[in-house]
């Protein structure tokens, strides 16, 4: 079974997201076999994989960075995406941290990393804004080796 993992931000641009959406769906499109797909289900580009991830017949496994990982979420919307897509989970692996600090988010995005055959990375290209962010995640698979795809545009920018 191979297995795609991602990082991205939360925030994706809306002349973006057509891009970032096709773009994943040929990342799940280009593989022959089953497939897993791993997301901690963030608001944004974890959101968005899971959903492609799924319709696209792979199984998800859910990376929780610890136990008040629900309580960070910006509102009802997100938190609810969040629960319907944790439920449509296949395995859930959770992070043994108590609360949602800078240190939870860098052990699930590097688990991520460790547990994928390749990472998408919807990423600007910039520097991590708080340990765990998109841009240490994506240096840290690098320095693994792992194959990283980059899904951004020239020119746009991350609020």
């Amino acid at each position: 079974m191979k297995r795609i993992g991602v990082t991205g931000h939360r925030d994706i641009p809306d002349e973006l997201r057509a891009h970032v959406r096709a773009s994943m769906y040929a990342a799940f499109l280009s593989h022959d076999g089953s497939l897993e797909a791993l997301s901690s289900l963030a608001a944004g580009a974890d959101q968005l994989f899971a959903d492609i991830a799924l319709a696209c017949g792979a199984e998800l496994t859910a990376v929780i960075p610890s136990s008040d990982y629900e309580e960070g979420f910006a509102d009802a919307a997100e938190l609810a995406r969040y629960r319907c897509l944790r439920k449509r989970a296949t395995r859930e692996v959770r992070m043994a941290f108590a609360h949602s600090t800078d240190e939870a988010y860098y052990a699930a995005g590097a688990y991520i990393a460790d547990h994928c055959d390749r990472l998408l990375a919807v990423w600007d290209g910039r520097p991590a804004r708080g340990l765990g962010g998109t841009g240490d995640i994506v240096h840290y698979a690098r320095a693994l080796g792992k194959p990283v795809t980059v899904i951004w545009r020239a020119g746009v920018e991350r609020r």
